[in-house]
């Protein structure tokens, strides 16, 4: 399956940062006996040609254009040629990036990529202007502040949308399965962001969320862990881990997370052309559930570091993964700082699930696919079912057995408004029975 988004610089997925690096232009090679070293040169006549037409745009270009953005845009132009994910940061870009991993940023709290030339929001992130303001995954932002954004890299679009804590901006969206476009309006704030949320959902039976791969992930999801158990006066019986809409973030975190819930075995390995590009991760001994059932929620914004975690815990027959097949990004970026402060972003990898799966344009198959049904009654609340009771002149029961209710009410909203969660809490309920079933066989 090819996935339908690019995912790029706002949430940074698959990422590795790498400690700066002196670089210096290689003259050619004098070595001619090794051909192996005369192949990695340049061709420096293609190399000529690249500094003869920044030379003629520098004298002939209709306005003048300084020596720092030539040479920044032919770097970009180099990096974005290559993939979706490579690309030059200039300072402020990588300033920002380095906050947002931490989990503080400023801006509306959207992932936002490339599809068919338009830029197209994979997905809001919890708790943000834009998902509070309903900015919903799959939009197509056609304007911000009333520009169009048809012809602009995401670099461009990124730009106008980003801004300082309070000031507004109105974004034109097309919604998925819509006709018409809708303005929103938003205030951009900012953004601290908790990657990890959990509550019980049931006696017994806890949620964690993962927003986002961020530094605090794995440890966020210990204390979530240690937390639930506490509010439910024991160890749980089960857990639902929710991946969905999380756009990746930190290589590390996700490792972290799925180490969280491992013994052992490889978590993820990744394979390039660079020695230091070919790594293998293992998890370590101690498991926070005691090996209590988990049930994993994806979807289609799944995607990256967040499929690192859903491949390996089902590789490793940890976890159920339950939902949609996931956005199927397997790359990896690293992050090479260079000496002015500015960075380049560049794909050195593909990762791989512990069978050996590659991830990259195919994505996560869930175990089982449950896709997120809205729940709708054919009656209107108003109007109460016609029963014996109603009837006049009915005769009275007089031995009536004791009220046992009509069902949780919590969990009958939970179906309502969530149906793949509660999918997942019905399909753990039954895991934690045959753990237990089978514990006392």
């Amino acid at each position: 399956m090819t996935p339908r988004l690019n995912p790029m610089l706002v949430t940074l997925a698959g990422l590795l940062l790498t400690p700066p690096c002196a670089y210096a232009a290689t003259p050619p090679a004098t070595d001619t006996s090794s051909q192996s070293a005369a192949a990695k040169q340049l061709p420096w006549q293609d190399v000529r040609l690249l500094v003869d037409v920044m030379q003629l745009v520098k004298q002939d270009y209709v306005q003048p254009v300084d020596d720092k953005t030539l040479i920044h845009n032919a770097i970009r132009g180099v990096l974005s040629g290559l993939d979706p994910h490579s690309a030059f940061m200039d300072k402020s870009d990588f300033d920002q990036m380095q906050t947002f991993t931490t989990g503080d940023f400023n801006g509306l709290g959207i992932e936002v990529g490339v599809d068919q030339g338009q830029i197209v929001v994979i997905s809001p992130i919890d708790d943000t202007p834009a998902a509070k303001a309903g900015v919903r995954a799959g939009d197509a932002i056609l304007r911000v502040n009333g520009t169009a954004l048809d012809g602009m890299t995401l670099d461009q679009a990124v730009k106008l949308i980003r801004g300082e804590p309070g000031s507004q901006v109105t974004l034109t969206v097309m919604h998925p399965n819509t006709d018409k476009p809708v303005d929103i309006k938003l205030t951009r704030a900012q953004v601290h962001l908790s990657s990890v949320k959990s509550h019980l959902l049931a006696p017994g039976f806890g949620y964690v969320r993962i927003s986002q791969f961020a530094d605090d992930s794995g440890n966020g999801v210990r204390n979530a862990v240690q937390t639930l158990s506490r509010q439910n006066h024991g160890a749980l019986n089960g857990l639902v881990l929710d991946l969905r809409n999380n756009p990746g973030g930190l290589l590390d975190a996700a490792v972290s997370v799925s180490d969280a819930f491992l013994d052992s075995g490889i978590i993820v390995s990744a394979k390039g052309r660079a020695a230091d590009a070919n790594f293998v991760r293992r998890a370590t001994s101690g498991d926070v559930l005691n090996g209590a059932p988990m049930v994993v929620l994806v979807d289609g914004g799944t995607a990256s570091a967040a499929e690192i975690t859903a491949g390996a815990l089902q590789d490793d027959h940890r976890a159920l993964i339950l939902g949609e097949r996931t956005f199927g990004k397997g790359s990896v970026q690293t992050v090479i700082p260079m000496p002015q402060g500015d960075a380049i972003k560049l794909t050195t990898a593909l990762y791989y699930t512990p069978s050996g799966h590659s991830i990259q344009a195919e994505g996560i198959a869930p175990d089982i696919t449950v896709l997120p049904l809205q729940m709708k009654s054919n009656r209107s609340k108003d109007v109460e079912m016609l029963k014996e009771s109603n009837l006049e002149g009915h005769l009275s029961n007089t031995s009536p057995t004791p009220q046992r209710g009509e069902g949780n009410p919590d969990l009958q909203q939970l179906a309502a408004q969530d149906f793949q969660l509660y999918q997942a809490l019905t399909v753990l309920k039954g895991l934690s029975l045959e753990r237990n079933g089978s514990n006392h066989g």
